[in-house]
């Protein structure tokens, strides 16, 4: 289980590659690559920053990759998500889980983008034509996918 906040860009074959290294239990690997948008609301973005607080988010993060690896057999997992100032069409997250079989390696992958969409401590300004400094909320429909995972332990 592995957690990492960077400014970097990732190889998705390259972290692929390691987490399933000599693993020849893994029947499934699922991914999940989120990319910054080109437009918001019709208009055209220019950029995207995503701002966290170091030490708490790594934390955070952590709490709910264990409560995945709680939830579903799974053999490893890897959030990578960037922070800085990204462009439309850049990475910004990947999710990946690993499981001996599917039905694991898709839900986890699943139950921690779902948790990263709502609860992660991070915070989107866009960057458009209209100027700098608009606030990302989360949206309803993140939080409607979320609730299928309500228990006592999120």
């Amino acid at each position: 289980m592995s957690v990492r906040i960077q400014e970097a860009d990732f190889d998705i074959s390259a972290e692929i590659a390691k987490l399933t290294a000599g693993d020849t239990g893994i029947g499934a690997v699922a991914t999940f690559v989120g990319k910054v948008r080109g437009l918001a609301d019709g208009v055209a973005l220019s950029s995207m920053t995503l701002e966290h607080y170091p030490g708490m988010t790594e934390t955070e993060l952590g709490q709910i990759e264990s409560e995945a690896k709680d939830r579903f057999k799974l053999s490893g997992s890897l959030i990578v998500h960037r922070v800085g100032t990204l462009r439309p069409g850049e990475n910004i997250v990947m999710v990946m889980t690993c499981a001996p079989h599917r039905g694991d390696a898709i839900g986890a992958c699943e139950f921690l983008m779902d948790y990263l969409k709502t609860r992660a401590p991070f915070w989107k300004k866009q960057a458009d034509a209209r100027g700098e400094g608009q606030w990302v909320d989360a949206r309803d429909t993140d939080g409607d996918a979320a609730k299928r995972w309500q228990t006592n332990k999120l």
